[in-house]
């Protein structure tokens, strides 16, 4: 029983992973830029999510709507003051662009709430799963955020697939030259594509810190790093991929730390990453691009 449970941990954190590597894969899959500021982007909703509920006593449900808007006019600030004019720049530029606002967030964080880390309240307030005659106990917090996660993969495959701006993106997607040339305003869509994905930041960072109550101004750094490590796994730009990369890493990450070593985890993380990247570099749903000399 207990491997199953801690089966089932890292599939809810593998699932948090996967919700975080959708920002980094559409952007990236759209914009053709990566954008390493994302992970602070979750801890920017979750301290919305924590003044809300915490500070001011709100519902969760409130501040997790609070969360999501705050991303989303981040994550279109953002694009528009930093990214959008380094459009036609070298990878090099919007890297070092995407490092300094990561930085700043950070940084901001650590002004209006201090280095000291704080306990963030659970937004799932439901009781625990037992199951075995009480040998095996599934978290609440855990079935929730799996199922947030399905869901979520759903209806943006169903977006994407179905609305017209969603088939603007996958035109933008293809051939940025040659959608503007259809009519498609590429500005704005990229502009929707770092909306969905900050939004979607504030979704994982109120799932990651119900599951993680510490909450400081670091709290996004390293989901982020392994979201992308995740997106990077299941191939970059794709939605199925994200999912099935951060469900896989999620589970690694689980069991190395449960029948290995807490503190090796991450290195083996790494490691597997490595390894796969050799056998398939693309990733596993990945597809090779082939560019026009």
């Amino acid at each position: 029983m207990s491997f199953l449970s801690y089966f089932i941990s890292g599939v809810s954190l593998g699932a948090v992973y996967a919700i975080i590597a959708l920002g980094y894969t559409m952007v990236y899959g759209i914009a053709r830029m990566l954008n390493f500021a994302h992970g602070d982007v979750i801890m920017v909703g979750s301290f919305v999510i924590f003044t809300v509920v915490s500070t001011f006593g709100l519902n969760p449900l409130i501040g997790i709507a609070a969360g999501v808007l705050a991303c989303t006019l981040l994550g279109v600030t953002v694009e528009r003051i930093a990214y959008r004019p380094l459009r036609e720049a070298t990878s090099l530029a919007v890297l070092i662009t995407a490092i300094g606002v990561s930085y700043f967030l950070q940084n901001v964080a650590l002004l209006i709430f201090g280095s000291n880390a704080h306990q963030f309240t659970s937004v799932v307030s439901l009781p625990n799963l037992v199951l075995a005659g009480g040998n095996l106990i599934i978290s609440s917090t855990a079935i929730v955020t799996i199922i947030s996660c399905i869901i979520i993969m759903i209806a943006l495959t169903a977006f994407i697939n179905r609305t017209k701006i969603g088939q603007a993106m996958l035109a933008v997607s293809e051939d940025r030259g040659a959608a503007s040339l259809m009519g498609i305003d590429v500005n704005k869509t990229i502009a929707v594509t770092f909306a969905i994905g900050s939004a979607l930041a504030a979704i994982a960072g109120a799932l990651l810190c119900s599951a993680y109550p510490s909450l400081t101004p670091y709290t996004g750094s390293m989901p982020g790093i392994k979201a992308f490590t995740a997106a990077v796994f299941g191939g970059i730009g794709s939605i199925p991929g994200a999912l099935i990369g951060g469900i896989v890493l999620g589970v690694i990450e689980n069991l190395s730390k449960a029948y290995i070593s807490s503190q090796l985890s991450d290195a083996i993380v790494f490691a597997v990453l490595i390894i796969v990247l050799l056998v398939r570099p693309t990733g596993i749903l990945g597809r090779k691009i082939n560019e026009k000399v």
